[in-house]
């Protein structure tokens, strides 16, 4: 999946190897002042963990640790 954009209102951009040490993601056209948290998205994530049963889930057992890196102050987007 590495290094592929997808979308039109947000555009997510990915880089990274997929079982290499990261893979992360650029959104471009997210508007200032929304809500956003690291939390939220840990949440997401972890939904798709193995025996977790849900749409998405995997059978790898590779952890999933979120970051946001830049675009973030106080819970808000800039």
């Amino acid at each position: 999946m590495s290094g592929n954009t997808f979308g039109r209102l947000f555009r997510l951009t990915t880089y990274g190897e997929s079982h290499g040490p990261a893979l992360g993601g650029v959104i471009d056209g997210c508007p200032a002042g929304l809500s956003l948290s690291e939390e939220t998205i840990q949440e997401a994530l972890d939904r798709r963990r193995p025996g977790q049963g849900g749409p998405g889930a995997t059978a790898r057992k590779e952890p999933d640790r979120v970051r946001l890196l830049s675009g973030v102050f106080e819970g808000r987007t800039t």
